[in-house]
């Protein structure tokens, strides 16, 4: 799920929308809608900017503690990513280098699968791979609402249909069971988006006999990913788990003829640049990106135990209670920490009065984006979705954020949660 993005700040958005009747508009503006559900590094890190929601929003102020510090993870690497980055510039070599093969190889030993194929983002991922397997006009591939637009956008350019399942209303995932009723003589995929980074149920839905493509952009790490769909795609936005220097994606293919044939896409359909096989885009992970990358890849696992930890963090400081806590799995890896509660937009804007920032998601599910009435949903449609959408928050978590600034984030969701809603 990755490119092109706009954020919107949640926060300040609710605080200027609050006690006003722009309910729907309000809910919309505190979303930050962006490529794979991430937060953009420049918005997360300075939100100083105007957002363009239902109306034009100025943020007079930067939060005192942001939903994401991606600044925090690089910083201590400074040194030898300089190093890495000057050896690229040295070379002269910046497409399809020595670097962007050393971290596909890297990549699929980490994963566990036979190749990987670079690619210039996570939403270009998508469509090479539904191009590589031939899915097009005709085709439906089974997909949630309950995610990023990218999503279902890779289908529709394909000229497939996304036929959209129900979440499970715990996980926030595709629910297996609303799955197969879907699946038609047309289905030639299920598209299980790992979403925030807990693992989709990849068994139950392998069960289904359908093939599988896995949307991992926001679960690199998660064990048990990546081998059970023919492939997996992946977003190096700069609020992944892994992440890169601007854009970048990769996908992970089981079989060597899918592998080959997702590389001659992303070069315009060529091997050689001499003969070309096919018609292909242009869609290359760049020799800067593959180079931070194969330095964070050799940290990524301690990134997400620390991910890991700020999550169990939470619920021992006593976040239970206020809102309805993601379940434990011991899989997820937390690129974002989502709660839920009716009272959402309450809570968000008791965190923005004490400049504490946060997120609400998808608050315009994909079966009712404007953009994809032609298929025909209803408000009603997907109702575990919908209630998601109306419920979701996510909060500040970071590798390595410090205990004292949950506790401020606990102990102001405390208060408010304790505070009787006025008549």
């Amino acid at each position: 799920m990755c490119s092109r993005a706009w954020a919107i700040c949640a926060s300040q958005a609710r605080t200027v929308f609050a006690g006003t009747r722009l309910g729907h508009a309000a809910r919309r503006a505190a979303a930050i809608r962006h490529r794979d559900g991430g937060v953009p590094a420049d918005a997360a890190l300075n939100p100083r900017r105007d957002c363009l929601a239902s109306g034009r929003v100025r943020l007079t102020r930067v939060p005192k503690i942001p939903l994401v510090d991606v600044k925090a993870q690089y910083e201590p690497l400074l040194p030898e990513l300089k190093e890495r980055l000057s050896e690229v510039l040295d070379s002269g070599r910046f497409i399809l280098g020595p670097n962007v093969k050393a971290f596909e190889q890297e990549a699929a030993a980490y994963l566990g699968v036979p190749s990987t194929v670079g690619v210039a983002n996570g939403t270009d991922a998508l469509v090479l791979v539904l191009d590589a397997l031939g899915i097009g006009p005709g085709d439906e591939v089974i997909c949630p609402a309950f995610t990023f637009y990218a999503t279902a956008e890779a289908i529709v350019r394909r000229g497939a249909t996304p036929v959209f399942a129900d979440i499970d209303g715990t996980t926030l995932n595709l629910d297996p069971a609303d799955v197969e009723p879907r699946i038609t003589k047309r289905t030639r995929a299920i598209m299980p988006v790992h979403l925030f980074g807990r693992p989709a149920r990849l068994q139950e839905l392998a069960e289904l006999g359908v093939p599988i493509i896995e949307d991992a952009a926001q679960a690199f790490g998660a064990p048990g990913i990546a081998t059970t769909g023919v492939a997996s795609t992946f977003s190096f936005f700069p609020t992944k788990n892994l992440f890169g220097l601007g854009d970048g994606g990769l996908v992970a293919v089981l079989e060597e003829d899918v592998a080959e044939r997702v590389r001659m896409l992303r070069f315009h359909g060529s091997r050689d640049k001499v003969d070309f096989h096919l018609v292909g885009y242009n869609s290359r992970l760049d020799e800067i990106q593959a180079a931070a990358l194969r330095l964070f890849l050799g940290h990524l696992e301690g990134w997400n135990r620390g991910r890991r930890a700020a999550a169990v963090r939470y619920a021992e400081l006593g976040l239970e209670g206020t809102c309805e806590l993601p379940p434990d799995d011991p899989d997820h890896v937390y690129h974002m920490y989502v709660v839920r509660s009716p009272e959402r937009d309450r809570l968000a804007a008791a965190l923005a009065q004490q400049e504490i920032a946060s997120a609400s998601y998808y608050v315009t599910p994909l079966h009712l984006q404007p953009a994809l009435r032609f298929l025909g949903y209803q408000e009603g449609s997907l109702p575990e979705t919908e209630r998601a959408a109306r419920e979701n928050l996510a909060l500040p978590l970071w590798p390595g954020i410090a205990a004292e600034v949950q506790e401020r984030v606990v102990s102001t969701m405390r208060a408010a949660a304790s505070t009787p809603v006025s008549a």
